[in-house]
């Protein structure tokens, strides 16, 4: 599924202040500083935003050079607050010459993913960034290094001071969220019980509404087991648990519908007639998602004060260094986050400064009718 940024007057955007991203670089041994890079060579993405990478000039260098990449330049500052509009900033997390090693996953990855990321939320807590894009973690590198969370979602979550968070998956009109994320499978019918799906289904159609301009969103939600369940036949937690949600949901006055067979679901593209899909669990929403959008999906931390966004991919150590990686889904992340901060501060704005009711003028009935 093409991702396609709504063409815009050139001249309209250049008025309007860019947006502050931050970048935490990921996994130094994986291909994120080489979609960073790609991402970002190209001036034109300079008009709608300022990147401030979070890691630093030598480790960004060695991968500039070992892409053999002659059009991305940046400069280096010492705080977000210095950043320079229409240029590539980066902030340098660490000052020692680090030994990338291409391919590999090693705990070195993941203690400098560790500190990009430590830094990026900090400043975006200070407010010295809008919002925050992050480059692909290896799980069991971050780990090593003492990251203490599933994923960037349950991270920010905590972070944030949230309980959870709703991880969403972006490209184009589809849009695909989770009641459940970074849990082992026979966990799974644990979680989905009819209060979590109602807290989510809420949360989504929030999301809808704030972050994407959306004034009646319409809310598909997945069934469980195959078929739906069959009526019974094959699990009754679409009858004991994700029916009532749907139910309670609709009494709030959200359009929601379900629970639909999640493989006819997408293989009809009946995704299409919704403006939001709830899946139950991670390969559910994302097996489907990354077949129709896997070159520019975006990941999305919705439910969150803050704006996060990522690409749809992972560290992919297998082409790191050899110039491969596809960019575009980096770059879609980049424009969401934009997107999404601005639809807010829209939605903020015109909600706070609300046009006055004009007072109801007293109907007149024709002189014929008067009596």
């Amino acid at each position: 599924m093409q991702n396609n940024r709504p063409k815009e007057n050139t001249t309209l955007k250049s008025t309007r202040k860019p947006v502050r991203v931050g970048i935490s670089i990921g996994d130094i041994n994986g291909i994120g500083p080489e979609v960073i890079i790609k991402s970002l060579r190209n001036n034109e993405i300079l008009v709608d935003c300022t990147p401030i990478i979070y890691g630093s000039t030598k480790t960004m260098a060695f991968h500039k050079k070992a892409i053999n990449d002659n059009l991305f330049n940046y400069q280096r500052v010492t705080d977000a607050t210095d950043a320079i509009d229409k240029k590539v900033n980066i902030v340098s997390c660490w000052d020692e010459k680090v030994d990338v090693q291409l391919g590999k996953a090693l705990e070195t990855g993941g203690k400098y993913a560790f500190l990009s990321l430590e830094k990026a939320t900090q400043d975006l807590a200070a407010g010295k960034i809008d919002v925050l894009v992050t480059a692909p973690i290896s799980k069991e590198t971050i780990h090593q290094a003492g990251f203490k969370f599933p994923g960037h979602t349950e991270y920010l979550a905590d972070l944030s001071g949230k309980e959870d968070a709703l991880m969403m998956m972006v490209s184009g009109e589809l849009r695909v969220a989770l009641v459940t994320s970074h849990i082992p499978l026979k966990q799974v019918i644990e979680d989905v019980k009819q209060d979590k799906i109602l807290k989510k289904i809420e949360e989504l159609n929030k999301s809808l509404k704030k972050d994407f301009g959306i004034v009646r969103p319409r809310i598909a939600v997945l069934g469980l087991n195959p078929h739906a369940g069959e009526k019974g036949e094959m699990g009754n937690e679409e009858y004991e648990e994700i029916t009532p949600a749907i139910q309670k949901a609709m009494e709030e006055k959200i359009l929601a519908f379900g629970p639909y067979p999640a493989d006819g679901f997408f293989g009809s593209r009946q995704y299409a007639d919704f403006d939001g899909v709830l899946a139950m669990y991670h390969d559910q929403g994302l097996t489907g998602f990354k077949s129709l959008a896997f070159d520019d999906g975006v990941n999305f931390t919705a439910g969150l004060p803050i704006v996060r966004t990522s690409p749809d991919h992972g560290t992919a150590f297998d082409i790191a260094g050899k110039g491969d990686a596809n960019e575009q889904s980096m770059r879609s992340a980049i424009y969401l986050a934009v997107d999404i901060y601005r639809t807010r501060k829209f939605i903020k704005e015109i909600n706070e400064n609300p046009l006055p009711k004009r007072p109801q003028r007293e109907s007149r009935k024709p002189k014929n009718d008067r009596k």
